[in-house]
């Protein structure tokens, strides 16, 4: 492997842009200056000229991160409002059962922390269990298992410990708030559980996906600014503080205590803990998983440990599977990728659902996707492809095809119960969720429901993978 013997992997460049210090007049300045070091909301060391084409991306995209950023506070407590009244309702045996308990002093009031609760995406799709059609040995048990897991991930601690342990019977590891040094917070989460049986041993590590009442989140995915790093080329930069990038010393063999962190760092946890799991289990493997932003972080972990040269875990990382994963670096950290993931034996399948907007960002050109995509239409036909169609979700011929296929998935929500059984059925409240799809396509194609139906009824034929090495 490509490894860089353990040194640390500091970036060697780097260019950073802060939608709060974008002004209008600044914005119009850089769109009349080819060079970024003149505009005050861009730190950068990178002295070079960029195109009018650059430079109008860049303000458009800043211009929709402030949209963003203004709308943060109403977004969260419209998300707050939302995950209650919903929760409110369930937990009161809806309608019916609300009037009953009003009447006998007993009605339920839901809290955040409990593990019945549940967030805005699991509400558009409730389903707990596993698909008993997959089996250990099928070409998608793991992919299968692991959107399960991704979509289990928005959900609070207890809500997780529950699912794994209760209705999966499978041993829970730990949920986790992790630091985020660049943004004084701990807003990374992750769940941890082992998949045992007779035949395999498998520990997942699966990341917490965007938020969909979260405007930082959408930022970060948004997000234009990266890394350079020696013979990995630019990483998005975002994503990287999101799993333990520290600054002034970025992800250097070990981490210093810091009292000030009100939490560990992701990756350095995670390593930590997965080495230890290994030590008591030395038959297991592992594997990496995430939705949406999440599926960044799972695309990424790896990269820390081929860098740090962690053979004692390389050896064991089975698989990489991510879901609506926006694009992570360049197309020398995707060269880099390709030929580690190959030469470890680690299978990577990226899942795309749709006209999903997320794998299209950023829409930078300088961002690009690497390993197996793995392609489902709208009548989840799966296919492997090199480019899903439509790859800038702004390309003005698109405007019409996903509008077109928006009504249709649209007009599915009524009939996908009649064909595939109760099992897909889509409520009232997910055919209000479709109507959005029809004024944004991509955003709500998004969603895990439909990356949960993609695993099942997009099931390829066997062989239609290509077989790690290992």
């Amino acid at each position: 492997m490509e490894a860089t013997d353990g040194r640390n992997l500091f970036h060697t460049g780097h260019m950073h842009f802060d939608p709060n210090k974008a002004t209008l007049f600044g914005l119009l300045l850089l769109l009349l200056s080819k060079k970024s070091k003149n505009s005050d909301f861009i730190e950068t060391d990178v002295d070079t000229e960029h195109s009018f084409q650059y430079r109008l991306l860049v303000v458009r995209t800043i211009l929709l991160q402030k949209l963003l950023l203004s709308m943060e506070m109403p977004m969260a407590i419209a998300g707050r409002m939302f995950e209650f009244i919903c929760n409110f309702y369930t937990h009161n045996g809806g309608v019916f059962g609300l009037l009953k308990r009003i009447i006998t002093f007993k009605v339920v009031f839901p809290r955040r922390n409990a593990a019945t609760f549940v967030s805005a995406v699991g509400i558009t799709d409730m389903r707990t269990e596993l698909s008993k059609d997959i089996v250990y040995g099928d070409d998608m048990y793991f992919p299968a298992l692991s959107i399960m897991a991704a979509k289990a991930v928005y959900e609070n601690a207890a809500y997780n410990k529950s699912v794994i342990e209760d209705t999966w019977g499978m041993p829970f590891l730990g949920f986790k708030n992790y630091w985020n040094d660049y943004e004084g917070k701990a807003n990374t989460q992750v769940t941890l559980f082992r998949d045992k049986a007779a035949d395999h041993d498998t520990i997942v590590v699966c990341f917490r996906g965007t938020e969909p009442f979260n405007a930082e989140d959408w930022c970060t995915d948004l997000d234009l600014s990266w890394y350079q790093f020696p013979d990995i080329g630019r990483v998005h930069s975002g994503f990287l503080k999101a799993l333990g990038l520290q600054r002034n010393v970025g992800f250097p063999k070990s981490v210093d205590p810091n009292p000030s962190r009100g939490a560990p760092l992701a990756y350095y946890d995670i390593r930590d803990t997965l080495t230890d799991l290994f030590k008591t289990y030395p038959e297991a493997k592992f594997i990496v998983t995430g939705h949406s932003l999440g599926g960044a972080l799972a695309a990424l972990f790896p990269v820390i440990l081929f860098s740090h040269g962690e053979q004692f875990l390389l050896e064991r990382m089975q698989g990489i599977y991510t879901f609506g994963q926006p694009r992570v670096g360049d197309d020398v950290f995707a060269s880099y990728m390709e030929k580690n993931l190959e030469k470890n034996g680690t299978e990577f399948r990226r899942y795309v659902y749709g006209n999903d907007i997320v794998p299209r960002v950023p829409i930078d050109d300088m961002f690009k996707h690497y390993g197996t995509c793995v392609y489902t239409n709208s009548r989840y036909q799966a296919t492997i492809v090199e480019d899903v169609p439509f790859e800038n979700y702004f390309s003005i011929l698109g405007f019409i095809p996903m509008h077109l296929n928006a009504i249709y998935e649209l007009i599915r929500s009524f009939t996908i119960r009649i064909k595939y059984g109760s099992d897909y059925k889509e409520g009232w409240l997910m055919f209000g969720v479709r109507l959005i799809g029809i004024l944004i396509p991509g955003i709500v194609n998004h969603g895990p429901r439909d990356y949960v139906n993609s695993t099942r009824l997009g099931k390829p034929r066997r062989g239609f993978f290509p077989i790690p090495s290992r």
